[in-house]
């Protein structure tokens, strides 16, 4: 399982090293391992370090300090390298130990403070020295292999300004032509905040980012994880002294522990029955869609629970699914979802509420989520546990469901607020509702109310597609029957929305896996479900 840490919580485990002396043997690794994600970038694109061409943008204090070792390293190593230095507080030793392995410098001269101005007087101008270092970085650039972005590390605040923040829009419309140089970030792209995820523009798209010893929140987080690459935790030495991760991931080995896997002395009601509320006669789609998903999955049954038309069409497509006008309170079922497809159902609507009231775990989705109750004021959110009463929910919103519920809770955040922060609207959501909260994009988030926190970034753009998220709420319900069937077997103490909200990463992880089978074709929410017995075969093997 991956595990990410704030950024002070990385630079307090980072201090007792520190304090004992170490901190150049820090920074020696560091660097080290940040030389050798150059090289794996270099071999990747056909070329060897001798020869090849690199270019590095160089801050203050230790993360530029970082860059200037790692350029060190592939000077002696036959690089030509070219550094911009972009502050006057370039660390010292690691500057002369990138010049005396060969490196270039080209420095950017720090312009005088600017006086107070009176109204209409114009701001000077650029010295021309600057602009003339600038744009011979901007030329050299251009015929390298490499870019090191060394200019912002973990402690950076607000992003790029001025000139600097000029090169580095440059710099993005060149990386961005398909034979431009690579981008290497030095432990996060500069502009991005470590802690949050959120992204001060302009940044420089990495492809690859070298953080140093811990993966850090930003790093998996929306919007920001769109911008690093790929991303390699180099070891420091500190995790004894890390404590509890900020934000979790599951990886491959995780999902296939927690998938469910039939015993031999199961039979269908043992092995969890998931009932669906979804659909109707405006949308049958979604009731088909969910019910397809969570079938595929596995369950030992699937009652759905609608209008007869989308009774109907069930019943050619999956006729093993037990198909009702009844209501949720004549049924017994180990989880529940609610609300696709329901809108302007009354009678569909009215299910939903029985059903969230039923007190088993229940998937809240698109029209069901109007139904929610008050929660927790703003207020009290902060010293909040959670709600019992919305204890057993899973609510899956987009950004833009997520702005409305939280309208209806007094809070103003608009679609735009939530997609430049998901993760603290996520957790937002969880304290204010008292509600497990899967926050969709394409970092999707979930949150509990307890303050667990998963991310999941496992799928591709081709899912953003009408009923892709039908799916994906289909699969939930699934495996929350199945893992409260088997959690209760095993472990029954474990907490409720602990169970959730692993189980909701858990569906977040195999939906986006379903998008990777034959990646790169055209993709259709209803060829989904077909691929779940494949995908999920491969996690388990």
């Amino acid at each position: 399982m991956l595990r990410a840490y704030t950024a002070a919580a990385v630079r307090a485990a980072e201090q007792p090293l520190l304090d004992a002396g170490h901190g150049p043997a820090l920074m020696q690794r560091a660097a080290h391992g940040l030389g050798l994600g150059v090289v794996s970038v270099l071999r990747a694109r056909g070329r060897g370090v001798y020869g090849s061409r690199v270019a590095l943008l160089i801050g203050s204090g230790n993360n530029g300090g970082d860059a200037l070792y790692a350029g060190a390293y592939l000077a002696s190593r036959g690089s030509c390298a070219t550094a911009l230095l972009t502050s006057d507080r370039t660390h010292t030793e690691a500057l002369l130990a990138f010049i005396k392995a060969g490196g270039r410098i080209m420095r950017m001269p720090v312009l005088p403070a600017v006086p107070a101005l009176t109204p209409g007087q114009e701001p000077p101008s650029s010295a021309s020295g600057e602009k003339g270092a600038l744009a011979a970085f901007l030329a050299e650039s251009a015929f390298c292999d490499i870019i090191i972005d060394g200019l912002l590390g973990t402690g950076g605040r607000g992003g790029l300004q001025g000139p600097l923040a000029e090169v580095v829009a440059q710099l993005c419309h060149m990386v961005s032509a398909g034979d431009g140089p690579a981008v290497v970030a030095c432990d996060l792209p500069s502009g991005v905040n470590a802690t949050t995820g959120e992204v001060t523009h302009p940044v420089l798209p990495a492809d690859l980012t070298v953080t140093f010893g811990a993966a850090k929140t930003g790093v998996v987080c929306a919007p920001a994880e769109q911008l690093c690459g790929s991303v390699s935790v180099v070891d420091l030495g500190i995790d004894e002294f890390l404590g509890a991760p900020d934000v979790l991931r599951l990886e491959t080995a995780d999902l296939a522990n927690l998938l469910p896997v039939p015993a031999t002395a199961d039979h269908k009601y043992t092995r969890g029955v998931a009932g669906i509320v979804a659909g109707s006669e405006q949308y049958p789609g979604a009731g088909l869609l969910a019910v397809a998903a969570a079938s595929a999955c596995g369950p030992g049954m699937v009652r759905y629970l609608g209008a007869a038309e989308v009774c109907a069409a069930i019943h050619i497509r999956n006729p093993e699914v037990v198909c009702s006008q009844g209501s949720p309170l004549d049924v017994r079922v180990q989880a529940w979802l609610v609300g696709s497809g329901i809108d302007g159902d009354n009678a569909a609507l009215l299910r939903a509420s029985q059903a969230m009231e039923s007190r088993v775990p229940t998937v809240v989705d698109a029209a069901a989520l109007t139904l929610l109750g008050a929660g927790i004021p703003e207020e009290d959110a902060a010293e909040a546990t959670g709600s019992r009463h919305n204890a057993h929910l899973v609510l899956t919103p987009h950004a833009g469901e997520l702005s409305l519920l939280l309208t209806r809770h007094g809070i103003a955040k608009s679609r735009a607020e939530i997609e430049a922060a998901p993760l603290a609207a996520a957790r937002l959501a969880a304290r204010v509702t008292g509600a497990t909260v899967l926050l969709k994009g394409p970092t999707t988030v979930v949150a509990s109310p307890e303050g667990t926190v998963y991310t999941q970034a496992d799928g591709a753009p081709s899912l953003a597609t009408a009923g892709s998220g039908d799916t994906l709420a289909g699969v939930l319900v699934a495996l929350l029957a199945m893992r409260a069937e088997h959690q209760h077997q095993e472990d029954p103490s474990e907490g409720v929305q602990d169970t959730l909200a692993v189980t909701a990463a858990l569906a977040a992880a195999l939906h986006g896996r379903l998008a990777h089978v034959d990646s790169g074709a055209p993709l259709n929410a209803g060829a989904l479900a077909a691929r779940i017995p494949a995908v999920w075969a491969r996690i388990m093997h």
